[in-house]
C-alpha cells in the first residue's frame, strides 16, 4: 500500500480543467481570478475549458477569452460533467492536474495551499475540504447530502476524508495513468475517488473556502445524483476492474 506521499519531485506545469455548461454569467470571472493566482515555483499554468454543449451563449464568452493560456474544447452537446472532464484529461500536458469548477463557489486562490503538499513530497493526491475552512454555509439538506456520502466513502473505503464530493481534486499527473474515467455525470467525484483510493493512495486534505449557491442561482447537482454516487461507491468498492 502506498502512503501518497513521494520523493519529492520536480513538478513544472500546472494543467486545470475547466468543465463548463450554461455559465456565461461566471465564466468570465472565474478565467480573470484564475489569470491572477501567482503559482508556487513559478509553475506554468495551462487552463483546458470545456464547454459541454451551453445553449446560454458560454460559447461566445469563452470565444473572446482564448489565449497561449487558455484552451476551449466544445461538445457538441450536452454530455455532463464526467464526460467534460474526461475530455479534459485527455487534452493536458501538465505534471499535476486539478479540476475547477466554474461557477465562482470555489477560489482559485486557494490553489497555492492545495499544491503545497506535493510540492513538498507530502502527497500525490490532495483534496481541498469544504467543512474545515471559511465558508458560505451550505443548506442543510446539501450538507447532509455531502456528510452522508463521505461516511459511505470512508466506511467502504477504510479512509479518513471530510470532503468527498469537493471539486478541487489535485493529482500528481503520475497517478492517473492507467485510471479510466466511465461517469457521464456527477458520479466522478466518487468514482476517482474509489479508484485513486483503492489503488493504495492516501488522499491529503486542506482547507479551503466555500462561496455555495442554490439550484435558484443555477446549482446543478440535486439528489438524484447523490443516489447515482452511492451506486458508484459501492460498484468501484467490489468491482475488480478499476
Amino acid at each position: 500500500m502506498m502512503d501518497g506521499a513521494s520523493e519529492p519531485h520536480v513538478f513544472r506545469s500546472l494543467s486545470v480543467i475547466v468543465p463548463v455548461f450554461n455559465e456565461r454569467n461566471t465564466v468570465a470571472e472565474i478565467i480573470r481570478r484564475m489569470r491572477a493566482v501567482k503559482l508556487p515555483n513559478d509553475l506554468e499554468l495551462e487552463v483546458v475549458v470545456v464547454d459541454d454543449g451551453s445553449s446560454d451563449g458560454t460559447d461566445k464568452v469563452l470565444s473572446a477569452l482564448g489565449d497561449s493560456t487558455i484552451r476551449v474544447i466544445n461538445h457538441g452537446a450536452n454530455k455532463g460533467k464526467g464526460a467534460a472532464i474526461r475530455t479534459g484529461l485527455e487534452n493536458v500536458r501538465g505534471d499535476l492536474v486539478l479540476v475547477q469548477d466554474a461557477d465562482l463557489e470555489y477560489d482559485p486562490d486557494d490553489w497555492p495551499r492545495l499544491i503545497d503538499p506535493i510540492l513538498k513530497g507530502k502527497a500525490q493526491v490532495v483534496y481541498g475540504s469544504r467543512f474545515t475552512g471559511e465558508r458560505k454555509n451550505m443548506f442543510p439538506s446539501h450538507w447532509l447530502g455531502n456528510r452522508f456520502l463521505t461516511l459511505v466513502t470512508n466506511i467502504l473505503y477504510q479512509s479518513t476524508l471530510s470532503d468527498m464530493e469537493t471539486c478541487y481534486k489535485l493529482f500528481d499527473r503520475r497517478v492517473l495513468e492507467g485510471i479510466t474515467i466511465r461517469s457521464e455525470r456527477f458520479e466522478f467525484e466518487p468514482e476517482i475517488t474509489a479508484k485513486v483510493l483503492r489503488r493504495g493512495y492516501r488522499i491529503y486534505e486542506v482547507p479551503i473556502s466555500y462561496a455555495g449557491r442554490e439550484i435558484s442561482e443555477g446549482k446543478k447537482i440535486s439528489w438524484r445524483d447523490g443516489i447515482g454516487a452511492i451506486i458508484a461507491l459501492v460498484r468501484y468498492r467490489f468491482t475488480r476492474r478499476i
